[in-house]
């Protein structure tokens, strides 16, 4: 075991906004708290995220042992797919693992990183959870989890029961999950990277809207378009310009279709120009959105909006975690179509202190090294615009000759 092998988890590459947007928040942090380390993520799709994440930790590494191993054992019972993969990485057995499950013996820490993916929708995901416990029990590396939103609850196998038995540290991003599985209520791990975020981009004013195709239920994929039909037209009237936001390449163009005789082309924002510039954020802004993270996001910046619920059990348990928060949006869970707010929530105002709880967490996890003692926001910030940032909007804009 080498205790600078840090070893993350996470659900990054699709792309998908929310779950890039926290592997680069913890990323960064560690770029300023742990530049010395060798990370590891281990991700889904790590050719992309390789992509995405250039960068922002000198001594990142992205591989996907892990995804790997749960992805191949899916289709099993939960019993049988947990039974597979301690074997899998007590016993090795198989050049196709041994190499990367020799890496995962190495790490001083496992951390699963915040997100939405261990839950009933995805109940072999669970598996993640039993592989890292097994690396525990064989080296006694530390095991963490962060920022978890677990609901629909999951039932694990009994004999991994409960879920984050043997962690040293675990909180959940909302109270049903921390609830169902006995943790502690935390913050989601947007909150690490937020700050950074705002202001990134010179955002104007105007009515942003962001809906998914993806994981709705039947008829709220069309009653979401339909809602934000309506407040566009409003917009319009008002002599109020309307935009529309990407977060997953592809799976959120479908409602944009929907809208494009209301939204021009021009007013569409690719994922690639919010990775590049950043997430258009302002207290100027009105939004719908279906997406968590821009509802987490843009309220934090000040904006008001309309959160629409596509998933009971699912996306109204993230809505409701904002809305608690202080977002003070209009929730659209179920066939009401809610006003857009009057006034911007409190949760803005709280974001000092919000901040400030989850950088002390990772502080707890990542202390950071001897005189690492700048503002971790700001100087992570920093590397992303110099080695990030900056080339890609280079090779956007050369792409676009």
């Amino acid at each position: 075991m080498n205790s600078r092998i840090i070893y993350l988890v996470g659900s990054s590459g699709h792309p998908n906004f929310g779950d890039e947007f926290i592997a680069a928040a913890w990323l960064k942090y560690l770029a300023v708290a742990r530049p010395d380390a060798d990370v590891w993520l281990d991700c889904p799709q790590p050719g992309m995220a390789q992509v995405l994440f250039e960068g922002m930790h000198p001594r990142l590494r992205v591989t996907n042992t892990l995804w790997r191993l749960v992805h191949d054992n899916a289709e099993l019972p939960a019993e049988v797919a947990a039974k597979n993969i301690r074997e899998r990485v007590a016993g090795f057995g198989t050049p196709a693992y041994d190499l990367g499950i020799l890496k995962l013996r190495e790490a001083g820490s496992l951390h699963l990183i915040g997100g939405g993916y261990v839950n009933d929708t995805w109940p072999h995901h669970a598996g993640l959870v039993v592989g890292m416990r097994a690396v525990s029990e064989l080296t006694g590396a530390k095991l963490y989890a962060t920022g978890q939103g677990l609901m629909p609850a999951l039932a694990p196998a009994p004999a991994e029961a409960p879920l984050f038995r043997g962690f040293d540290h675990a909180h959940a991003r909302d109270q049903a999950s921390a609830d169902a599985h006995g943790l502690e209520l935390g913050l989601d791990d947007a909150f690490l990277g937020v700050t950074g975020e705002i202001g990134r981009n010179d955002a104007p004013s105007g009515l942003y809207v962001c809906i998914q195709s993806d994981m709705a239920d039947p008829g709220r994929f069309q009653a979401a378009v339909e809602l934000a039909r309506t407040e566009v037209e409003a917009a319009r009237r008002r002599g109020t310009k309307a935009y529309y936001v990407e977060a997953i390449p592809g799976v959120d163009h479908a409602a944009y279709e929907r809208m494009a005789d209301l939204i021009p082309e021009t007013r569409f924002i690719s994922f690639a120009q919010v990775w590049t510039h950043g997430l258009p954020l302002s207290a100027q802004q009105t939004w719908v959105t279906s997406r968590f993270h821009i509802h987490l996001l843009a309220a934090a910046a000040g904006a008001r909006g309309i959160a629409v619920g596509v998933k009971k059990g699912y996306y109204d348990v993230k809505h409701e975690s904002v809305a608690a928060l202080g977002s003070g949006w209009s929730l659209a869970l179920g066939s009401d179509a809610p006003a857009m707010p009057q006034q911007p929530g409190s949760l803005r105002g709280d974001l000092p202190a919000l901040t400030a709880r989850k950088r002390a967490e990772a502080g707890t996890l990542y202390p950071p090294l001897h005189g690492q003692t700048g503002s971790l926001t700001a100087g992570a910030a920093k590397l992303f615009n110099k080695a990030v940032a900056a080339p890609l909007k280079n090779k956007i804009r050369a792409g676009a000759r």
